[in-house]
């Protein structure tokens, strides 16, 4: 039985997820988080389902079993290939995960076009194609898959020319067409900057982080478990090491 007081877990990938972290504190900042960044095994998004169910199911049993009251899988690749499994193995537990905001993109920007920037393996995952079916009469959707940015943002270079030299090519021939970039990964709103640079301010840029947060403060609120304070994060992280923490740290605080 867990008490209020209980930690909320929110896992990735690797330090992305902070995106999502960053909106949790924001709707409930009197909650104790503790947030596992799996950054000795990223990126998630160039290996097989496969192998990330694993990955996915061994930090998600260490977690529960340290009593978590909430886990949030703050990563797209994770929850496309890993949630209904998480949620057929731990039926009693609040999970909740996060998908591309396809839905409300196609809603506020109907009839146009808009990109999905997100990698590989949550484009192909049934999941990402579901969402696509339910969403494509609705408007123009491009998918963009983006290897090698998620790197780029464990390394601390969301914002460099490195980055805005692995997304030109990716992005600079949309430049006039698209009304909206959905960033489909955790680790891409840190990379907000240097996509602002290609495509200028015009383009309107979402992600799923405000309603995952939204839904995970509903859930908790919904069994009685919301924990007025006080409030504490603490990080982990499966790469050894100062320096992946710092980073973690500067992110959380980014503005």
């Amino acid at each position: 039985m867990n008490s209020k007081s209980d930690y909320i877990a929110v896992f990735d990938s690797g330090v992305g997820g902070i995106s999502v972290l960053r909106q949790l504190r924001a709707q409930m900042p009197k909650e104790r988080f503790l947030y596992y960044g799996d950054s000795a095994n990223a990126p998630y998004g160039t290996r097989t389902a496969q192998q990330i169910r694993q990955l996915v199911m061994a930090v998600s049993a260490d977690l529960m079993d340290r009593g978590c009251k909430a886990l949030v899988v703050a990563c797209n690749t994770a929850t496309a290939a890993a949630i209904d499994l998480l949620r057929q193995t731990w039926p009693d537990r609040i999970i909740v995960g996060i998908e591309p905001a396809l839905k409300p993109a196609a809603e506020h920007f109907p009839g146009g076009c808009v990109g999905v920037l997100a990698t590989p393996v949550t484009l192909r995952e049934e999941k990402f194609q579901h969402l696509m079916q339910l969403c494509q009469g609705k408007c123009q959707i491009i998918q963009i898959p983006a290897p090698g940015l998620v790197e780029l943002v464990e390394q601390g270079k969301a914002v460099s020319p490195d980055a805005e030299e692995l997304l030109r090519p990716l992005l600079e021939p949309l430049k006039g067409k698209l009304q909206a970039l959905v960033l489909g990964c955790t680790h891409y709103p840190f990379a907000a900057r240097s996509i602002r640079a290609i495509l200028g301010d015009s383009v309107a840029l979402l992600d799923g982080g405000e309603g995952t947060a939204r839904e995970t403060r509903r859930r908790l609120e919904q069994a009685g478990l919301l924990w007025d304070g006080p409030g504490e994060i603490r990080f982990e992280s499966s790469l050894p090491g100062d320096g992946i923490l710092s980073l973690s740290r500067s992110l959380l605080e980014q503005e």
